[in-house]
């Protein structure tokens, strides 16, 4: 009995040792969370996309939590209403900003961009631009390989077999940013989702001189500066042969849609355009051909029958 009692006391002294030094390590190095932190996180969508910066949601409501000024900080996911009911539960001013939706700036589709060559490697748009140019004369349209729908979580991407351009379903689309960063070619970008979804933007990225570029792609921009005259309130440049709609600047009056000569310039979400008579339409020319001296209808001189005198019997 003395060997097993001795025994039992050296284990239970030993214990008591062994939990004493535990409580002081825990003790030392512990690391205090704060306890919102959780109740964030249950706030966020959890999508975990990166489209705010972050990580994941997790290291999205660490930093709400930390930061005393969250204007820089946004999901664009949840949105305002999410951000809002985030900064109601913190005590804090929330950010406001406008949605923003991915678009696809090229419009070079398989009619108006006709194809060169076949590329016969692995369907990767990351791949096809490392090697080369792409299947047709232009080097800086959209690939058409679906890099952009494989990293999309929201099933908001789709490459249209019939144009080989990628699409953007504006209804589901979260602006994330996954696909602009996706994209080997840049040619998505996030902009402003506009008043009813209404937005005006170039849809081209090439970079070559306007006979170049004209002749690898007939939507092609060719930065001949029509866009830029007639914008009133200068929301277009022209920056390495290609134009660029400013969205803060834009007011949505699409008269460059009506000057660009390509159809570069794509309006979304408006209503069709009222059907407007040309002017010569109204007065057509009674003989086809070229008129020397044209002279309108209403200026030109009444003719007169010439007079016949009666004759007179001799």
């Amino acid at each position: 009995m003395g060997v097993f009692a001795y025994t039992i006391l050296t284990l239970s002294l030993l214990g008591v040792l062994l939990a004493a030094i535990l409580y002081f390590v825990a003790s030392k190095f512990r690391v205090w969370e704060d306890p919102r932190i959780d109740d964030v996180e249950k706030m966020l969508p959890g999508a975990n996309c990166g489209g705010c910066g972050y990580a994941g949601c997790r290291a999205m409501a660490e930093a709400l939590v930390r930061e005393d000024d969250i204007s820089t900080l946004y999901c664009p996911v949840g949105g305002g209403e999410c951000m809002k009911q985030i900064a109601d539960f913190l005590g804090k001013a929330a950010p406001e900003r406008e949605p923003m939706v991915a678009v696809v700036r090229c419009g070079g589709s398989c009619e108006k961009r006709p194809r060169t060559n076949t590329f016969d490697g692995a369907r990767s748009c990351a791949v096809s631009a490392s090697l080369y140019g792409g299947e047709t004369g232009c080097s800086y349209g959209c690939l058409g390989f679906g890099d952009c729908v494989n990293v999309c979580e929201f099933g908001a991407i789709r490459i249209n077999p019939e144009t080989g351009l990628a699409e953007v379903d504006e209804e589901k689309c979260t602006a994330c940013g996954a696909c602009v960063k996706a994209c080997p070619k840049g040619v998505i970008e996030l902009r402003k989702k506009g008043p009813k979804g209404r937005r005006v933007y170039v849809s081209c990225v090439n970079k070559d001189k306007g006979a170049v570029a004209r002749k690898s792609c007939e939507a092609a921009c060719i930065a001949c500066t029509k866009c830029v005259k007639a914008c009133p309130f200068e929301a277009i440049t022209i920056e390495n042969n290609v134009s660029y709609i400013d969205f803060t600047k834009c007011r949505l009056c699409r008269k460059c849609v009506a000057e660009c000569p390509t159809g570069a310039i794509v309006d979304v979400n408006f209503p069709p355009r009222k059907p407007v008579e040309a002017a010569a339409s109204a007065t057509p020319s009674a003989t086809p051909g070229k008129v020397e001296n044209p002279t309108s209808v209403a200026e030109a001189p009444a003719q007169t029958a010439p007079e016949v005198k009666p004759e007179t019997k001799k």
